[in-house]
């Protein structure tokens, strides 16, 4: 199951493969590509990931966009 979010402006989603979560930027054009230098427990709820996103990319907020949002 994918986990969509929209991190201080950028489309960007989140799915849980083998244990392991895994984060993706989303492209305009559907494409989706990983990001390896972002690490998620693999014991953190989904609830959670929406807050730790907002930890990670904090420096991007603005404010147009001040905070993390799950989409969908």
């Amino acid at each position: 199951m994918i986990i969509k979010f929209n991190v201080f402006g950028k489309p960007m989603s989140v799915l849980k493969k083998e244990h392991e979560w895994q984060l993706f930027n989303e492209s305009d054009t559907g494409i989706r590509s990983r990001v390896y230098d972002v690490v998620i427990p693999s014991d953190m709820d989904a609830s959670e990931l929406a807050s730790y996103l907002d930890d990670i990319y904090h420096e991007y907020s603005s404010e147009k966009h001040p905070k993390v949002i799950k989409l969908g």
